[in-house]
């Protein structure tokens, strides 16, 4: 049976289409025949217990500067909807926050994925953190002296902020790097939170593996490497995909952190994996199925839609 489906993104006309997710996944339902919807989050709104949004009618296509038809905004109650996709990019603030706790009243009886209760209890950067046996050495804190400590004790180090994403605000500081108290100065300006800080893996030259869960169990994985001059593997700030195969750590990674993700009602899970430890566990809008299929992996779209119909049908 035909679905109707509510995406909650970043507007479709900045995407690029070649790598987006979204995309991938709206252009699947479409194939399958089901009703597409589309609306961004500040559309939401909550009156009472009902949860309304403007949404648009979303045609998409395969065509760069040609990817998307949207028809009128209609003010809809969503759970009218059979599934919402949650997949706006972080940065998780907020105002992230905010529409969990808006989409949660109507979850799930509207299936929403990932289920948004869980999206907002587990940070992407925190909760890799149940697993300390699995990542590398971590500190949390805005307290230069425990940073300062962190780096005398493990050398090389990673600074970043704990609800960033894609890349920004990643620093790579040497043992003997001077800089370090003049950046700790610049992030307690920019952010509010606690900073995350890791020991820098060495083995990230060799590329940051972005593993694809659905349900728990891993479907597919591309690697990411960093450009000569850049420490960042992300493909937006000149990383470079690469095809890939999962290491034994890898499968004995995902087969750690699976129940996890299939108790909390994780649907599409991207885990990153530099050498043997994992370093986030992406369940805000994770990326990476374009790159899986077009290096000759899975179709990951098709196997989504294969869970979330499953799902409904239960």
């Amino acid at each position: 049976m035909p679905l109707k489906i509510a995406i909650q993104m970043d507007h479709i006309s900045t995407i690029s289409i070649t790598g987006d997710t979204s995309f991938a996944l709206a252009l699947e339902a479409q194939r399958r025949g089901h009703a597409l919807f589309h609306y961004t989050p500040d559309r939401l709104s909550m009156v009472g217990s009902k949860v309304f949004a403007r949404i648009e009618e979303l045609q998409v296509r395969d065509e760069k500067g040609n990817h998307f038809t949207l028809g009128a905004p209609v003010r809809t109650d969503l759970s009218e909807m059979d599934v919402v996709l949650l997949r706006q990019d972080p940065p998780f603030d907020m105002n992230y926050i905010t529409t969990t706790h808006m989409l949660e009243r109507i979850h799930p009886k509207t299936l929403v994925v990932n289920d948004p209760a869980w999206v907002r209890n587990s940070p992407e950067k925190i909760f890799v953190t149940e697993f300390p046996d699995l990542m590398p050495e971590t500190l949390i804190t805005k307290d230069p002296r425990e940073v300062d400590a962190f780096r005398r004790e493990f050398g090389d180090i990673i600074v970043k902020p704990l609800y960033g994403n894609g890349g920004a605000g990643i620093f790579h500081l040497h043992e003997a790097d001077r800089n370090l108290a003049s950046l700790l100065e610049m992030f307690g300006q920019m952010f509010r939170e606690p900073y995350i800080v890791q020991r820098y893996l060495k083995e990230v030259r060799a590329g940051d593996k972005r593993i694809i869960l659905i349900d728990g169990e891993p479907v597919g994985a591309i690697n990411r490497v960093p450009a000569e001059h850049d420490s960042r593997s992300n493909m937006h700030v000149g990383g470079r995909a690469e095809k890939t195969e999962l290491t034994e750590r890898e499968r004995e990674i995902c087969a750690r952190i699976g129940p996890s993700l299939k108790q909390r009602g994780f649907v599409l899970v991207g885990i990153d994996v530099i050498g043997d430890c994992m370093t986030e566990i992406n369940v805000t809008s994770p990326t990476g199925i374009r790159e899986v299929k077009n290096f000759g992996g899975a179709d990951i779209a098709t196997l989504f839609w294969d869970a979330v119909e499953d799902k409904r049908r239960a």
